[in-house]
């Protein structure tokens, strides 16, 4: 088993090439592309030689259910094997149809059933706190039709109340929820008390900005516009 992680943002499409079998899912992993790459490049302080560490910062991809553009940004990075990538969705490959924190490097939570990722970061932050790990963040990546889920209404609305300052959550929008959200994605969450930013899923200078944006006191979420999952 060979461990790499010089690769670069370019490289990316030859990674995801590598995985076939799960087209149904296609473009759920390619919307997050980018939104992960700039997390995982730019923004969080994870490494795989400290994806154990107590002061690691926690990313959580509730939208498990396209994890392909997920498995080649942590190849890329160097938390798996970039030759496990072929093997995606077989019987004896780590690399599930959803991720498995027990079997794939640097996964912390199993995931891909709609409205269970933001909860878990909820109690992650609180769980840190209790332990007196202020320093980590915690980031939830989600996608909007998991806001069709009261779980996650639930916990946009506790967070919000508590103050929870160390959870970060974006929204990868496809324009694929079922029911409307009056105002738009950012303003559910405005109403909750949260930092909010809403821009183009696509641009890394954008990404970076909105991510990293100050947000004392509160938690923050970042909407990611990307295409249409129905106009391609």
């Amino acid at each position: 088993m060979t461990i790499t992680a010089d690769h670069g943002y370019d490289d990316l499409p030859r990674l995801m090439s590598l995985m076939t079998g799960d087209e149904k899912h296609d473009f759920a992993a390619t919307s997050t592309l980018d939104v992960l790459w700039v997390l995982y490049d730019r923004v969080l302080d994870v490494t795989p030689g400290r994806a154990g560490a107590p002061d690691r910062d926690r990313f959580l991809l509730s939208k498990g259910h396209g994890p392909m553009a997920y498995y080649a940004v942590l190849a890329a990075k160097g938390f798996v094997p970039e030759e496990w990538l072929p093997g995606f969705g077989s019987y004896d490959s780590p690399l599930g149809h959803h991720p498995d924190r027990v079997l794939v490097p640097g996964a912390e939570i199993g995931s891909g059933s709609l409205g269970h990722g933001l909860p878990l970061a909820v109690g992650s932050v609180l769980g840190l706190r209790a332990q007196g790990l202020t320093g980590p963040a915690v980031w939830v990546l989600i996608g909007d039709a998991e806001l069709d889920e009261g779980s996650n209404h639930e916990a946009i609305a506790y967070a919000g109340a508590a103050g929870l300052d160390r959870l970060h959550t974006v929204v990868v929008d496809n324009a694929s929820a079922s029911h409307a959200l009056p105002g738009g994605i950012a303003a559910r969450f405005e109403a909750a008390n949260w930092s909010t930013a809403t821009i183009d899923g696509r641009d890394h200078a954008a990404l970076h900005e909105a991510l990293t944006a100050p947000h004392p006191g509160r938690p923050h979420a970042v909407v990611a516009r990307v295409e249409p999952k129905n106009a391609r």
